[in-house]
Formats: structure tokens, sequence, C-alpha cells
């Protein structure tokens, strides 16, 4: 498979719709050029054609052999120039358009990704699908048709120059005609562009609601809101229904203009030609030229409405991936980052008085379960107001804090795809460890393929336990310096939690481990426990020790109730 002319994506001007198309064009700049030259050629040879015909039938009634073998020639060389030309045109016109579909995705994915958890803040499901489903499409299409439309233009502008100084009337019937087609054709832009974009726009909402639905479908289930959840996606798919008929509706107006506008051209020359041929003021050879030369502009006159029609659909998706990358992290890097080296020593949540040492083992109970997760978040910098070291996380870059503190929950997924790639995508060899410490290594030898089997859609062919059990592998094999978990183990069985939290003690020793989790199992194996009461830490210390002493603690983890 041919790789891309450049795996960077580097920097997309992301100001407006048409900036981004141009930055496309300069990524592949060589391929768009070479196509618009080879494109160009290829109308030229096209439109030679009728002359070189003219020619040689004015040859052959005139008897002149010689002329007529060498006008013979000519068109030999017009025909297979045609067909070079046209060749190494749609070669390129192919590695442009896939080149501006996966540049694109590219720098989408990168955006994803520099957004991270800020992502589902900015933007809808659906406007992110859609981006990856048919707005690529469109902006590849867009790009492609530069070549096509660009050759066009050219083809039509010779065409004028020849019959201008062959026959002013006929050049006059062209050079007025293109632009009254131009402006017609105009005129139904304008209310596609706005067609375009509402359907566009209810689509990103449609496909939005679908991922909903499909992502709590068993909640749905379970509370009865099938019905209700199924009629909303059934009014709003015929929403966009009659937003995509009345699309339709004007791109059936521009399909009927790109064949009776030309074939108007195409009647009036041919009238006009025969016309002077009868007076003598134009040869056989000429007429069947002009006649030929009338056929000829359909093409390059349908090509020119066709690339206004795609490059308004690409510039109506390149407005969606504009504002994608428009949108900003509610986490931002800082002007002036902080050394990564300064990444060390107490990792604290000064909000709630958690402090974490390193190396050591820290549980969290908290006896609102969210507030946990909460401070999870901070610890992270999901969520501002955590230190280091005395340092504010918010003064590290963003990638560094990733690096070195990972936080593992349980709406992180499974992906589709070999088991071994979704655990160990860098492939390392920590797998089997994490494996063990994970309690993990029946699920793998229950596999037909085993760490080679393919994961179904989000893990679903997993039961809740076990997909709970492969993200925690997921983590260890990560071995980040400091480890944030939350509930871990709250759905796996007593037996399965007990070595699960066994083996992780020993698997972390000497790093730096915060679990979030009520489970007595868990917390008699770490080495400090901090108890949360109203988002603050009340009380601190083993947890044999605050079952004793902190009634609180003792109720949350003996889920007894206050009375």
């Amino acid at each position: 498979m041919r790789r891309l002319p450049d795996a960077d994506p580097g920097t997309p001007d992301g100001r407006s719709p048409v900036r981004y198309l141009r930055w496309l064009i300069r990524r592949d700049r060589f391929a768009v050029y070479t196509a618009i030259v080879m494109a160009v050629l290829w109308m030229l040879c096209q439109a030679a054609v009728p002359a070189v015909v003219g020619k040689a039938i004015d040859a052959a009634t005139d008897h002149d052999r010689h002329d007529l073998l060498i006008w013979s020639l000519a068109l030999l060389g017009a025909g297979l120039g045609q067909a070079f030309f046209g060749v190494v045109r749609h070669r390129f016109a192919v590695i442009n358009f896939l080149g501006a579909m996966f540049r694109t995705v590219q720098v989408t994915v990168r955006q994803a990704g520099r957004l991270g958890s800020a992502l589902p803040r900015r933007l809808d499901t659906g406007e992110v699908v859609a981006i990856g489903t048919s707005d690529i499409r469109q902006i590849g299409s867009a790009v492609d048709i530069t070549a096509r439309g660009t050759g066009s233009l050219i083809a039509v502008v010779a065409v004028t120059v020849i019959l201008l100084t062959t026959l002013v009337p006929l050049g006059l019937v062209v050079v007025l005609g293109v632009p009254l087609l131009m402006a017609i054709v105009g005129l139904l832009i304008r209310p596609l562009h706005r067609l375009q974009q509402a359907s566009r726009d209810q689509q990103g909402l449609l496909t939005g609601r679908a991922a909903d639905l499909v992502g709590g479908l068993r909640v749905l289930r379970g509370i009865g809101g099938e019905a209700v959840m199924g009629e909303r996606y059934r009014a709003e798919s015929q929403r966009l229904r009659a937003a995509g008929v009345r699309t339709a509706r004007v791109e059936s107006l521009l399909e009927a203009a790109q064949v009776l506008l030309p074939g108007i051209f195409l009647v009036l020359v041919t009238w006009l030609g025969a016309r002077f041929a009868l007076t003598g003021h134009i040869t056989v050879g000429q007429l069947v030229s002009f006649y030929a030369y009338a056929a000829f502009l359909v093409t390059p006159l349908r090509q020119l409405t066709e690339a206004i029609d795609k490059l308004t659909r690409g510039h109506v998706s390149a407005r969606r991936v504009v504002s994608m990358l428009a949108a900003e992290t509610d986490l931002p890097d800082p002007a002036g980052p902080l050394p990564a080296s300064l990444l060390a020593g107490d990792l604290a949540d000064p909000e709630s008085g958690v402090t974490v040492r390193p190396g050591e083992v820290t549980a969290i109970v908290a006896a609102v379960p969210a507030d946990a997760a909460a401070i999870a978040d901070r610890l992270g910098r999901y969520a501002e107001g955590a230190t280091v070291g005395g340092h504010a996380l918010s003064s590290f870059e963003l990638a560094a804090v990733r690096e070195r503190i990972l936080v593992g929950d349980n709406d992180a997924r499974l992906f589709t795809g070999p088991l071994r790639s979704d655990l160990d995508p860098a492939g390392d060899d920590r797998l089997p460890a994490a494996l063990h410490a994970a309690a993990a290594t029946d699920i793998v030898e229950a596999l037909p393929g085993g760490l080679d089997s393919e994961v179904a859609e989000r893990g679903r062919s997993f039961s809740g336990g076990q997909q709970q059990r492969l993200r925690l592998v997921r983590a260890l094999v990560a071995d980040p310096d400091t480890l944030v978990l939350v509930e871990p183990t709250s759905a796996v069985d007593a037996h399965t939690e007990a070595r699960i939290a066994d083996r992780l003690a020993v698997a972390r020793a000497g790093r730096t481990t915060v679990i979030c989790t009520s489970s007595p199992l868990v917390l008699d194996r770490t080495d400090r426990v901090l108890y949360v009461e109203g988002g603050r830490v009340v009380a601190t210390g083993t947890h044999r020790g605050l079952l004793e002493s902190e009634p609180g603690y003792a109720r949350t983890v003996l889920r007894e109730d206050a009375a």
C-alpha cells in the first residue's frame, strides 16, 4: 500500500474552510499540481481533435494525400497524448482524493487526542463520527476536482480562441454563453450551500442519537425507555429525510442544468455553423470541426458545474473540520511549562486534603463515591487543582503529566481488534506479568485464539468482571510512575478480588499507586488509607486501625446503615 507523502499531518490553518482546503493542497502540492498539469494537457489533446479532424476532411476533399497523411498522424498523436495524460491524471487524482481524506483523518484524530477528556464537552459524538464517515469524502472530492476543473476551464478558453480566430460569431457565442451558464449555476449554489449545511447538521445530531442508543441500550431496557427513545430517533430521522429531500431538489436542478445548458450550446453552435457553411463562409471540414467543438464543450462545461458543486460540498464539510480544529481544551498547556524532571515528590489535592506519598499504595475511601472519582480526576489532571512536589500540575505540559500519571477507571473501553494489541499496543514484555497480577490469565486461556483473538465492539463478548480485569491489565502494562485506579475490582467475585489485591501490591511495589475503593479485601493490602467525608479527608491510617477508630469509615466499608 502506498504511504502518504508525509505521515506527519503538520499544523493546518483552522481559521476558515477555504484556508483549510488550501492547506491540504499545499501539503501535497506536487501531486496536486501534477494532476492539474496532466488534466490541462489531457483536455487540450481532446480540444485539438475537432480541429485536426476538420483539417483532415478538408485535405480529403481536396484530394491532398500529403496533408491527409500529416493530419492523420496528428490525430493519432492527439489520441495517444489523450490516453497517456488521462491515465496519469487519474492516478494523481486518486492520490489527491485519498491524501486529502486521510490527511483530514490525521489532523482530526490528533485534535481529538489533544482535547482528550475535553472532547465530549466540546463536540457531540455524532459530529466526530460524521467527520470520519462523510465529511472526509466530500473534502477529498473537493481537492480532487481542482485538477479537472482547471483543465476544463483551460479547454473552454482554448476552444473560444480557436472559434474566434476562425469565425467571430461562433467565438462570441462561447464567450458570452459560458459566463451566462456560470451565472445560472451560481443562482443554485447559494441555496444548495445552505441546504447542505442544514442537512449536515441534522446528520450529526442523528448520528449522536444513534451512538447514545447503542451505548445505553441495556439501561434503556432496564427502565423500559426503548419505545420513547426509538420514537425520538424515528422523528429525528424523518427530519433528516426531509432535509435530504430539500437538498436533493436543488441538486436535481443543478444536475439538469449540467445537461440542458451545454446542450443548448451544442444546438446553437451547430445551427450557426450550418448556416455559415451554406453561405460559403466556412468549409465542410470547418463545419465538422464546429459541430465537434459544440459536442466537446458539453464535457468541460459539465465538469465546471461539477467542480462548483463539489467545492461547495467540500466547503460545508471543511467548515465542520475547522470547527473541530478550533475547539480548545479546558486543560491547556502553560505558556512556560516546568521541566518534566520536577514531576516528583508528594502528589496532593489541596481541595480534599489528600496527599499521596511516592512509592506507597494509598487507598482513598469516600462516604460518597463521586467524591473519590473527583479526587482521582484532579490527581490525574482531568480537572485542575492538584500539585506534585509543591508545583501545580497545571504548570507542566499535559503530555508529560499523562506520561507520568495514569488514571484507570471503569469508563475506559476495550477496542475492536486483536486482544494482544488492545492490551499491549507497544509490544512490551510486561503483558504476562500484568495478566497474572490482574488475575486475567484464565480469560486469555479460554479464548480460541488466545491473545490473538478478536475483541468484539466495546468488548461486549466479555462479562463486566472480565472487562474490568482486562482494563486493569492494560493499565499495568503501561507501568506509569503513578497509577490511579478507580474501583478496579467492583465487578469481580470475592475470590478473584483477593487474588488481585495480593498480586497488585507486589506488581506495584516501590511505585506510587492510588486506589479509590471501599473493598475491605483491597484496603487490607494497602500501605495507607485516607477516609473522605464531605469532600475532605477526615481520617488517615491503616484499614484495620480505621475500622476501630472511625465509625463512618466502618459503615462505609462494611456497608452498614447509619442506624
